[in-house]
């Protein structure tokens, strides 16, 4: 089906989307949320203290990052910029199965690229816990998180997160709207996590668990001795059953001591460690997760 205008729509969003750089891990994508500088990426885009923001025309600036929320996996940026092609924003809400959708980003070094699918659902996605997601049958790839996801007039419904099976997931507009007004809330860990299900040596089944990718130099893990390839399991007090009980678990920024319990190599030992969180960053440190 022809979209009226397409052209316009998709030059439109790709002047209100930026790409990020950040950490030297390659890149990801953002969206300019108001014209005086104000940039909603990731969380998991923005992973070191220097992050450097390329607009639409070439130019390029400096980052300050304002907050970061690793539950709603959200980060808003601020550059020295004004008059900026801001994104229009639309009520996710009002989102309904079958519905044209449009992603810009920068997925694999091309910039600007954009990808149409139609929206599949709005609502919680199977293992990931009680959170709303846009979710879209979607081609995209590494690079489009942190860029606009758009309905058939160009307004942005999402935040373009994650792929889960054939299907792509985005925060919803709303959810970010809420982000911006709240600000950050929970203590920072400093990992990079997927969800899995792990396998239980000598007992059977199967075990929620979440496997550790990346671990921030200096960060409450890195502190604490934790490693990529780790498995967290829970708390003390409480196994993991979904990602947002370690949210859970990081909710307040007073400083305490969270024990952790979980796998390194071997399924059948429970590893446990005391991490130091809730301790204000040091201005020069990098602001993660």
């Amino acid at each position: 089906m022809a979209i009226p205008g397409f052209g316009e729509i998709a030059e439109r969003l790709r002047r209100s989307t930026v790409l990020i750089h950040s950490g030297g891990r390659g890149a990801g994508s953002g969206v300019i949320w108001s014209e005086d500088g104000l940039v909603v990426t990731n969380a998991h885009v923005v992973r070191g203290s220097r992050v450097n923001v390329q607009l639409w025309d070439g130019r390029e600036f400096e980052a300050a990052i304002g907050s970061r929320d690793p539950r709603r996996d959200l980060a808003q940026l601020r550059i020295d910029a004004a008059n900026l092609p801001t994104a229009s924003i639309a009520d996710s809400s009002e989102l309904r199965p079958g519905e044209i959708a449009i992603a810009i980003g920068n997925p694999m070094g091309f910039v600007g690229a954009l990808a149409t699918g139609v929206i599949h659902a709005v609502g919680p996605f199977q293992g990931l816990g009680r959170q709303s997601w846009v979710q879209v049958d979607i081609r995209l790839a590494p690079g489009n998180s942190g860029g606009p996801l758009a309905n058939a007039h160009g307004s942005v419904v999402g935040i373009n997160t994650m792929v889960a099976g054939r299907l792509a997931l985005a925060i919803p507009s709303n959810a970010v709207r809420n982000f911006l007004s709240a600000g950050p809330e929970n203590a920072w860990l400093g990992v990079t996590l997927h969800p899995a299900q792990i396998p239980r040596s000598g007992r059977g089944g199967k075990t929620f668990g979440l496997v550790i990718l990346e671990v921030e130099a200096g960060s409450p893990a890195d502190l604490a001795s934790l490693l990529p390839g780790d498995i967290l399991l829970g708390t003390e007090e409480k196994a993991f059953a979904a990602i947002e009980d370690l949210a859970q678990a990081l909710q307040g920024r007073d400083p305490r001591v969270l024990r952790v319990e979980f796998f390194r190599g071997d399924y059948s030992k429970i590893r446990r460690v005391a991490v130091q969180i809730g301790t204000p960053l040091p201005a020069t440190s990098p602001v993660a997760a």
